[in-house]
């Protein structure tokens, strides 16, 4: 199959209705306990409505979303709609004590915001704790145009996740209170089942049913909380076609590599000897000496022949294998040219990373020789609010108390951001809850430089409310006069999450066209608990239709 003719073909997949009016979706969430046996033990877990993971939404582009959150659980809880943009409506973004209040047991919200300009698969989870570890499910927005192309078939989504043998929440909590690293997961999952190679598993391995000589759409989304995936159909190749619920050119390729928070759509066709075949996927592990989940978990795509032969499995990349995972992510381009502005106005430079923190009196401190894990953005490390979301601080003019607006722009020392022995006097940063302003219409820069504090790793750093362009990535220091002219200004991706390459550096661009306050974090959430965070505060602009909506009466409080 050419690569026209799979746009082509992506493109019909995808446009299964007809020309119709927007509508609004109402769905009732849930959250309540429900139990699960996984890996010869039964669990009680959060859940939306029941189901792990939980329900699937299917939308046309320009329909709206109504989520009554209804938390009958034991947790405070918010649901963040992974990739959507919006536009104004920030207050149902999601991340706690950014953008609302928690929802807490006993209490309801209702979500409210419109899915506009954006086609392909996104996806929502839990912002609140590790509850994501088990509350998430699918987003599909399907093109609201028809087409004359009779599609073919498109299967059920691919979640790949993470299970503890634990509850995730005492996870967290512990590794909070220790200042240690949190226990690695104990198995992944695809579509909530570990598969075929761990203990009580087998009988509930994830099962593709297939059709010989179809193609089919297949839609990925790695909803780990700390793990990136390699991800391999035995015997088959996969073209990438979109990725965040953005076009990308067909990319045609045996391995995919999702980091947590990133979707792929690939079109598959199954032109193998009738049989089963395994997909499998594990961890690409980037951070030298540090702990993961080694092992591999697989689903079944059948193509309903008999056979007692086991299915074929695919050869998977050593887990630290950078040069396969850079070769993924530079493939990737947009379908269409980019409208990129021909000016900076905010150019911005962030490093990103792991630290530590000294230990003070009356801690415990279970990080390396006595200290306590941290992480930050150009030495800042995040710090959640409690007496208030940053965005209710901003909208009433009370940030006294809550945050400040003083985020640098750059690392306040510069050094040899990835060298193999960086000072210990660089390894602790700052805690803060800071914001960096940008105007509503600029044009924003910003060069995401991965450190070697600690231990270099690569980092998805995912930002709300936006897409932006992914310019160019690459390994060791970023240096302006060297790597600006690698910029790809033709047909760059657009994402909503970004690997910032092991001891490297990316560079992203986007328009500040949406008013808020809108977090940038690693979508590791041992690293977002650790401080890697921050958030932009983007003014309004002129008039209605370029400022934040009035924040709704049932908003949480504090």
């Amino acid at each position: 199959m050419s690569n026209s003719q799979c746009a082509c073909l992506f493109l019909s997949l995808t446009l299964l209705c007809s020309l119709a009016a927007a509508k609004d979706q109402y769905h009732e969430f849930v959250i309540r306990e429900a139990t699960v046996k996984r890996l010869c033990k039964s669990h009680n877990i959060m859940t939306v409505n029941g189901e792990f993971p939980g329900p699937t939404l299917e939308i046309n582009e320009g329909d709206s979303l109504i989520i009554n959150l209804i938390n009958r659980g034991r947790y405070n809880v918010t649901l963040h709609w992974h990739g959507v943009r919006q536009m104004r409506t920030g207050w149902s973004d999601g991340p706690e004590f950014v953008t609302q209040c928690p929802v807490r047991p006993g209490q309801s919200y209702r979500y409210r915001f419109t899915v506009a300009a954006q086609e392909g698969t996104l996806w929502w989870h839990a912002h609140s704790s590790w509850l994501r570890a088990t509350v998430y499910g699918a987003l599909l927005i399907r093109p609201r145009d028809p087409t004359d192309v009779q599609p073919a078939r498109e299967l059920a989504p691919i979640l790949l996740g993470e299970w503890w043998d634990m509850n995730p929440v005492d996870v967290v909590r512990a590794a909070t209170r220790t200042g240690a690293a949190p226990n690695i997961s104990d198995a992944l999952t695809v579509n909530g089942q570990p598969g075929d190679l761990y203990n009580c598993s087998s009988q509930d391995t994830a099962v593709f049913p297939v059709k010989s000589g179809e193609t089919n759409l297949l839609r990925f989304i790695n909803a780990a909380l700390n793990t990136e995936l390699f991800v391999s159909l035995a015997g088959h190749n996969m073209t990438v076609v979109g990725a965040d619920a953005s076009y990308t050119k067909p990319y045609t390729t045996s391995l995919l590599l999702l980091a947590p928070g990133q979707t792929t759509d690939v079109l598959v066709t199954f032109d193998q000897p009738p049989g089963r075949y395994y997909l499998a996927a594990r961890a690409y592990a980037s951070a030298q000496g540090v702990p993961f989940d080694n092992t591999t978990t697989t689903a079944i795509f059948d193509y309903g022949a008999a056979s007692a032969s086991s299915p074929a499995m695919p050869t998977l990349p050593p887990y630290n294998d950078t040069a396969t995972a850079t070769a993924f992510t530079t493939s990737l381009r947009g379908l269409r040219k980019a409208e990129l502005p021909s000016r900076v106005d905010e150019s911005l430079f962030f490093t990103v990373g792991v630290g530590l923190f000294n230990c003070t009196k009356g801690q415990q401190c279970g990080g390396p020789n006595g200290t306590r894990f941290a992480a930050s953005i150009n030495n800042v490390s995040f710090v959640l609010p409690s007496s208030s979301s940053i965005l209710q601080a901003h909208y009433h003019g009370a940030a006294g108390g809550v945050f400040t607006a003083d985020f640098p722009a750059n690392p306040p020392v510069q050094f040899d951001y990835t060298a193999q022995n960086v000072s210990r006097a660089l390894w602790q940063p700052v805690a803060g809850t800071k914001v960096y302003k940008l105007k509503y219409g600029s044009s924003v820069q910003v060069v995401l430089q991965g450190t070697n504090i600690f231990a270099g790793e690569n980092h998805p750093i995912h930002i709300h409310g936006y897409d932006f362009y992914i310019l160019a990535e690459g390994s060791g220091n970023f240096d302006a006069g060297r790597d600006t002219g690698k910029f790809n200004m033709d047909d760059p991706p657009m994402r909503n999450t970004v690997g910032v390459p092991v001891n490297g550096w990316a560079v992203i661009r986007f328009v500040a066209d949406n008013p808020g306050v809108w977090l940038m974090h690693c979508h590791l959430d041992v690293h977002i608990t650790w401080g890697l965070a921050m958030a932009f505060l983007v003014d309004d602009g002129v008039g209605e239709l370029q400022s934040l909506e009035a924040p709704p009466p049932d908003l949480p409080l504090c």
